[in-house]
């Protein structure tokens, strides 16, 4: 009886030992095709051209924006009162509510921020997988441009600086940051369910 108990229990533990050597061999298989594809996405072509495409939008952004706080005070009304003009046009189709000038200004400043935070998020990913780890990095420079922004325009002719403009800014880089994770989760999800397919 006793020898039996210990046959039993002899081939309990054999089959547990079988199956965590099994596991272990497919989590390092895993890992190792893990790894192999790493390896080949940091030296992929389309990787350097991404990397590539958003350093230089980011940067073309940034000039943009500071372009237009060089501008005097004359001519940056003059484009708001452009762009009011525009929008309340499109706003007629819709509803007789007029837009102030104001507003429209805001709105571009926020607008543009958003663009900001949303490439800056999307230029740490192409560098770096740890980007949510990293997400301070596109949070910081969003809001050092909003700085140097809001500085440039104290000695810009006919332009004034606000504190509330800094953190409207700075708004329009989370929300840009936040629609870069989203894209991105969404990207993520659809690699994961193609290759849960390919696997099944």
């Amino acid at each position: 009886k006793n020898e039996g108990i210990l046959t039993i229990c002899s081939s309990f533990d054999q089959k547990m030992c079988y199956d965590v050597c099994t596991a272990k061999a497919e989590k390092t298989a895993w890992k190792i095709k893990g790894e192999q594809i790493l390896k080949q996405q940091k030296y992929s072509p389309w990787l350097i051209v991404f990397r590539v495409l958003f350093t230089l939008l980011t940067a073309v952004l940034i000039v943009f924006i500071f372009e237009r706080s060089l501008q005097n005070g004359a001519i940056s009304a003059q484009e708001s009162q452009r762009m009011l003009l525009a929008m309340q046009r499109v706003l007629a189709k819709f509803t007789d509510r007029e837009l102030s000038l104001h507003f429209v200004r805001k709105l571009a400043h926020f607008a543009e921020y958003t663009a900001l935070g949303f490439l800056l998020q999307m230029c740490l990913r192409v560098y770096t997988r740890h980007y949510v780890k990293h997400i301070s990095w596109p949070l910081l420079g969003g809001i050092a441009v909003a700085l140097a922004d809001e500085t440039i325009q104290l000695y810009t002719p006919g332009r004034s600086s606000s504190v509330w403009d800094v953190w409207l800014d700075f708004s329009g880089v989370c929300s840009g940051v936040f629609a870069a994770l989203l894209v991105l989760t969404f990207f993520h999800m659809m690699k994961w369910f193609i290759l849960h397919d390919m696997e099944g």
